[in-house]
């Protein structure tokens, strides 16, 4: 008989906590005031229902039927001593918060992830804008060509292509650079374009040394230099 008694409860007490599961994941949409007046009233509700089954299956059943007896075991649950019997409410709600919160971390961890990989592509995407497809097209052509009569100019070229995209690619942190990067980076690209056109590209550097150390932003120069070689 009593371990039966002990079933029900049980069986009772697990219902209530998957019942508190929801209320607690309802009421985490609310600001706080809100949830902790939410959560002393389910504390209470939780109260009422567990003593009252407890009443049931201990005192009722042994002939206790009267309102009184029942009033006396509830009032008997807020002793100290059984305090015990109400804290699966807040326990409960503790493991609901401490799986959320750590929910959460992994969901700022995600998001992070899935940031940082956007910014990669709009970093690629950026790239395609600033530096024209045909010039990498015709660069690739021009090292296949020298691959065959001149294997060191195309190591070469190769070189001072990879600098051209890496300096590309690092512009896109948001740093301002010296114009002496800017310049070296523009060598660079005329360097590659000048494998394509010979002589017919002349290139000539003007410039006062005491503006190298000036800070611009990065890629700047680049489209200038660009339309000059294409027009």
């Amino acid at each position: 008989y009593v371990l039966w008694n002990t079933f029900f409860l049980f069986e009772a007490l697990c219902i209530l906590i998957l019942l508190i599961f929801v209320w607690t994941h309802w009421l985490f949409r609310f600001q706080a005031w809100f949830q902790i007046t939410g959560h002393v009233a389910g504390i209470v509700a939780f109260y009422f229902i567990m003593g009252t089954l407890s009443y049931y299956f201990n005192d009722y059943m042994e002939g206790l039927v009267f309102f009184e007896h029942w009033q006396e075991h509830m009032i008997g649950l807020l002793s100290w001593d059984a305090i015990r019997f109400h804290d699966q409410y807040i326990i409960t709600v503790g493991v609901y918060y401490v799986i959320n919160y750590f929910q959460g971390k992994q969901r700022e961890e995600k998001e992070k992830s899935e940031l940082a990989l956007k910014n990669k592509e709009m970093q690629i995407s950026l790239l395609k804008s600033q530096i024209n497809p045909h010039f990498l097209f015709n660069t690739l052509n021009s090292i296949s060509t020298l691959v065959h009569s001149s294997k060191e100019k195309a190591r070469k070229v190769i070189n001072q292509l990879s600098d051209v995209f890496r300096y590309a690619l690092e512009s896109h942190s948001g740093e301002m650079v010296k114009l002496s990067a800017e310049i070296a980076f523009i060598e660079n690209y005329v360097l590659t374009q000048q494998v394509r056109f010979g002589d017919r590209l002349k290139f000539v550097k003007e410039i006062d040394p005491t503006c190298l150390s000036m800070r611009i932003p990065p890629m700047i120069l680049q489209p200038l230099v660009e339309n000059s070689v294409k027009y």
